[in-house]
């Protein structure tokens, strides 16, 4: 029996620290925070749940649920990512996910050739750092509707921790990494809005373990609330499912208007003897 041994989930950009370097900083200082306690629990690989920005998907196909199952991953690139390195996959265990969630109710896709964008590479960078461990990136549709309901994505992530649990072999350690949101508008009107109030009752709500205030969102009311990009929210309740809803612990927040997001970290830690 394998073992989910630590949750996180983060927001997946980083831009210039320039007019407001406190802020950025303290975005960067929380996010090495999460690589330095994922580090700590030394776990075998790690699945970043996350979602592309229309590179490998776009608008002429999204399915609701991708994994990738290549043996590794080159980034695409963009927001200054480097493109000249590799990040290690795992293809036996990216295989033994899809069928697993097959045989319950969950049809997940694969992709054999990915570039991730910043949505997955961003996370690697301190998750994996220099390819340090095998990363398994699980991506939802954020892009086209119907976006899977945030109560199917918390179950997905019952499904891979029973995956883990039941299926992988005795030792294996891994870290469930959710990326994206928190509050951003892109493209639309409110572009540049950052919904503070919303987005630290969220993380209240991660840290009461309050599973049935956050799976009983609709898209609707996450996308009104804190618009199309914070609809990423499902990559941390894919996440919270694989850590069965136990409470979660901030380590960060700043409402980066500069950068158009609400960012914003957590860490989920196993409850002892689970």
């Amino acid at each position: 029996m394998g073992r989910i041994v630590g949750g996180f989930a983060t927001s997946h950009v980083l831009f210039s620290r320039a007019g407001h370097e406190a802020q950025a900083d303290a975005v960067f200082e929380g996010m090495t925070r999460i690589g330095q306690e994922i580090e700590a629990l030394a776990p075998d690989l790690v699945v970043i749940v996350s979602n592309d920005h229309m590179i490998n998907f776009n608008t002429l196909l999204q399915a609701p649920f991708v994994v990738g199952i290549g043996m590794s991953h080159t980034p695409f690139g963009d927001l200054g990512i480097p493109a000249d390195y590799a990040i290690p996959g795992h293809s036996e265990f990216a295989q033994g996910l899809v069928d697993h969630a097959n045989a319950h109710d969950f049809d997940l896709g694969v992709i054999r050739e990915v570039r991730p964008d910043h949505g997955v590479a961003i996370p690697s960078l301190f998750a994996s750092p220099r390819g340090k461990r095998p990363v398994v990136p699980l991506y939802t549709n954020v892009d086209m509707r119907p976006v899977t309901p945030a109560r199917r994505a918390y179950r997905l992530g019952e499904v891979l921790a029973d995956y883990v649990k039941n299926v992988r072999p005795a030792g294996e350690r891994v870290v469930v990494l959710g990326a994206g949101g928190l509050s951003h508008w892109i493209g639309v009107p409110r572009q540049g809005d950052v919904n503070e109030a919303f987005d630290r009752w969220l993380l209240d709500r991660f840290e009461a373990g309050d599973v049935g205030a956050l799976t009983g969102l609709t898209i609707d009311e996450i996308e009104a609330e804190s618009g199309n990009g914070g609809v990423e929210l499902v990559n941390w309740l894919v996440m919270y499912g694989a850590l069965h809803g136990a409470r979660a612990r901030t380590i960060y927040y700043e409402p980066m208007t500069a950068w158009w997001t609400g960012m914003g970290g957590i860490a989920v830690d196993v409850p002892a003897g689970a």
